[in-house]
């Protein structure tokens, strides 16, 4: 039996990001906030199934896997807690 969907492995790691800082666009939002991001890719060594976390001081405002990385740029979903700004930044 063949499994379609993709395997993560177990090591991956959190790219911490602060918001002030965080450009990104919005691909999704819910109720103003954005729930899945694209953004761009600075450490080559970033895998999809890694989380990103959003930060301001101690406050998260997005936490969400990796889904995807092209062409540079990652796409994360955050559908549970978000409170990015559903803008584009």
């Amino acid at each position: 039996m063949s499994q379609e969907r993709p395997t993560y492995a177990n090591n991956s790691q959190t790219v911490v990001v602060d918001a002030d800082s965080f450009e990104f666009e919005t691909l999704e939002e819910t109720n103003g906030h954005a729930t899945v991001v694209r953004f761009h890719v600075e450490n080559p060594d970033v895998r999809p199934g890694d989380v990103l976390l959003v930060l301001s001081g101690s406050d998260i405002h997005f936490h969400g896997m990796i889904g995807m990385i092209e062409d540079g740029r990652g796409v994360a979903t955050d559908r549970r807690g978000s409170l990015l700004p559903a803008t584009v930044q």
